[in-house]
């Protein structure tokens, strides 16, 4: 998910599947995060969620640590104290009359969620939330200083990051130019005369970011992984899922009633009349319905032999006779190429129809509402304010729009993310910080290698790869060691949506430029900053930014208890996805090949049946469930992550003295705490309804409460009896690793 409040150009899915990670771990504001149901609309916390959620009779990737890539709002002066005094648990989080066996997520972060209710500028909130704002900070001191250094050199980064945030910030200059920026884009659209014009237009639209019809990039070859070739894939589409389309209920009805009613108001913001307006906001409707009941469902896009289908650009022309593929390739300037994947080939079927039977005047209006939804939130305020209206309130609840120099730190992020991630590093990120995570890391490693020597259901085939493809794996801890190179991004501060504009050609254009090279493994595909981290299967890489290696997740003052608990199980759950449901699919070298046994991956399924069904049980509000086979993965990797995690803890306490009590608890008791506490967070109702459709991560209390029901070492740790909410036995118990 995005976070369509921010300032800049709404950021589009990647373009193609491109070779960066295929599943975030964390997703701030959404791609995790999610909270209560209830206690999304009130402080007042019973606990009563671990009974009524542990029902039990019913291709980059990652953890989703915190919302959806939303932007925090300030810190206060608490939440910064309660962070700098955090040697470990934090026991003002806890609330004591809930009992950690009946419901764990209201025991270990009752306290959290009472006292910090959702900002009004956010569609949740949680702890991990404070690590992001504690990151802007930091992010917004060294642009404001950037701004006001009118003596750095002409092309040098440091003149970029000042003239993009000044330009942001520039309301007054924003205002003047209106439309203005976007009128030559918009005139070449209107002057499309027949769809045989469409090709390059398309083209054009795309490397801006507004993402019309489809996705075209670079992407590695599935089963030559050391190989970057060209790919095309679903899109076209403004809501947040084919699903929002094509669902019947009620709801699904409303939210597409009040998004035709928003598509018309951005037109008569462009200029159209009431009339012409609501008819254009139809049409648009009508074309982005017949894309989504074209597409792919999220749940069956997980599989990746299902989006694999290389083939020649003269099949792809047969495929789709009515567009010139030629024409648009060349348009795109990409390097020439002889292999294409194409994702969805009855997407583009669909497409192809399209193109034969809508008139050319629909496709001028798709065309014009797509340019101008992508540019919003850098025009002026009455555009930001309609496109806020909608996408955040509308869809997810949000109350107030987020502070201008906030949005503009987000969008300086997206646009120059690796050229302030240095400075950041600079302040944030000590050697010795990198070196001890480095080391757990390899803790974690060596756990989970132990495990599959001993795992009892795999057999020895299966286990000599898994245990040759763990041996692959990279880790990259921190940052890179090798920036991007913005010197080709040309930034000054006379219009900020042609900066915001032009940082998407210029990404666009990076990645097109792979195709038909080989993959760059010093490549990662999040900043430093980035409060996240992920695994990449084609790559077998394990990568940590130095964002999330902080209090809480990671905190030099603490115990290993709790940093176990906390970026340990982070390290394990990123590990794990090279061998969840979707990651087991992938050699060590990246490769997708089938290198299990069919008994062995028939031992798989049945074990990862019961954590889909697990998650299948878990009530988000009266009429919603969980997904379990769309959080099948996470769900997987958290249980996995959380295990290897637990092992990794013990076997570092070997030959030492037993972990003192601290603040009451035991050092199993504090390691289940710090997991369950990354999770404290809460959301409001429109977007818990929103995630558990788009998002592939379960809410934050599921996340906090699915592992350790299953895990006997918490039971013992909590002196838990059989029949207690919070543990699962029996049928019911899940196991993998």
């Amino acid at each position: 998910m995005t976070d369509r409040s921010r300032v800049g150009l709404r950021p589009t899915p990647r373009l193609g599947r491109s070779a960066g990670p295929r599943r975030p771990l964390h997703s701030l504001a959404g791609r995790a995060v999610r909270g209560l149901a209830v206690l999304a609309r009130s402080v007042t916390v019973s606990c009563t969620f671990g009974r009524a959620s542990t029902a039990r009779t019913r291709i980059v990737r990652g953890l989703a640590l915190a919302a959806v890539v939303v932007l925090v709002a300030g810190t206060t002066d608490t939440l910064r104290a309660q962070q700098a005094a955090r040697t470990g648990i934090s026991v003002a989080s806890l609330d004591k009359t809930c009992t950690a066996c009946d419901d764990f997520f209201g025991f270990a972060d009752g306290g959290w969620l009472k006292a910090n209710p959702i900002p009004p500028q956010f569609p949740s909130w949680g702890v991990l939330n404070v690590m992001t704002a504690n990151n802007q900070e930091v992010l917004r001191t060294i642009l404001e200083q950037a701004a006001l250094d009118t003596q750095a050199p002409k092309g040098s980064e440091q003149q970029k990051l000042g003239d993009f945030y000044g330009s942001c910030m520039d309301e007054s200059q924003i205002e003047a130019a209106g439309i203005g920026p976007l009128k030559s884009d918009l005139d070449r659209i209107d002057q499309l005369a027949s769809v045989s014009d469409l090709e390059p237009e398309l083209a054009r639209l795309q490397s801006f970011g507004a993402g019309p019809l489809f996705r075209f990039g670079s992407e590695p070859d599935l089963k030559k992984s050391d190989d970057i070739i060209a790919g095309v894939s679903q899109g076209g589409l403004a809501l947040p899922d084919r699903d929002y389309y094509t669902k019947t209920d009620e709801r699904s009805q409303k939210i597409r009633d009040e998004y035709v009613q928003h598509v018309a108001r951005m037109f008569a913001l462009l200029g159209e009349d009431e009339a012409t307006a609501e008819a254009d906001a139809k049409a648009v409707m009508a074309l982005e319905t017949r894309l989504a009941e074209a597409s792919m469902t999220r749940v069956d896009r997980r599989d990746p032999d299902a989006s694999y289908h290389p083939m020649t650009p003269d099949a792809l022309q047969k495929l789709t006779p009515h567009f010139a593929w030629d024409r648009y390739f060349t348009a795109t300037k990409a390097p020439t190429f002889t292999t294409i994947n194409v994702g969805q080939p009855k997407f583009f079927e669909a497409v192809d129809q399209a193109l034969a039977d809508v008139p050319i005047a629909s496709w001028r209006t798709y065309l014009r509402w797509r340019l101008v939804d992508a540019a919003a939130p850098a025009l002026p305020a009455k555009f930001v304010q309609e496109d806020f209206d909608f996408n955040q309130g509308v869809l997810q609840g949000t109350k107030e729009m987020q502070p201008r120099w906030r949005r503009c730190v987000a969008a300086t992020d997206r646009a120059l993310g690796f050229a302030l991630g240095k400075r950041y590093v600079e302040e944030r990120f000590p050697p010795e910080a990198k070196a001890r995570a480095d080391r757990m890391v390899h803790n974690l490693i060596a756990a989970l290698r132990d495990d599959l020597e001993t795992l009892a259901w795999m057999s020895p085939a299966t286990r000599k790869a898994a245990i040759a493809k763990l041996d692959a794996f990279t880790p990259k801890i921190g940052y890179p060691d090798k920036w991007r190179d913005y010197s080709a991004y040309h930034v000054d501060r006379a219009s900020y949506v042609v900066n915001a504009l032009e940082a998407r050609a210029f990404a666009t254009k990076e990645n097109l430029d792979k195709i038909g090279k080989p993959v760059d493994r010093t490549e990662w595909g999040m900043t430093p900053q980035t409060v996240n981290a992920y695994y990449n299967p084609t790559r077998n890489e394990i990568v940590f930014p130095a964002g999330i290696l902080q209090p809480p997740l990671f905190d030099a003052h603490a115990d290993d208890a709790v940093n176990y608990g906390g970026i340990g199980a982070v390290i394990g759950h990123e590990m794990t996805h090279g061998f969840d449901d979707q990651g087991r699919k992938f050699d060590g070298k990246g490769n997708l090949r089938d290198w299990w046994t069919p008994q062995d991956e028939k031992n798989f399924q049945a074990r990862a049946a019961c954590v889909e069904q697990q998650f299948d049980g878990y009530v988000v509000e009266s009429d919603l469930h969980e997904n379990g086979k769309l959080v099948l993965g996470e769900s997987i990797a958290d249980l996995g992550g959380l295990t290897i995690a637990y092992r990794a803890y013990h076997m570092a306490l070997k030959g030492q003295p037993a972990p003192p009590v601290i603040d009451g608890f035991t050092g199993d008791q504090r390691f289940f705490l710090a997991w369950a506490q990354a999770w404290a967070s809460h959301a409001r109702p429109q977007f818990e309804r929103m995630q558990v459709a788009v998002n592939p991560h379960p809410l934050g209390r599921f996340r906090a409460i699915g592992p350790v029901s299953n895990m006997p070492e918490f039971v013992k740790a909590f002196d838990c009896k059989a029949g207690n909410p919070m543990v699962r036995d029996g049928e019911a118990r899940c196991k993998i690793w």
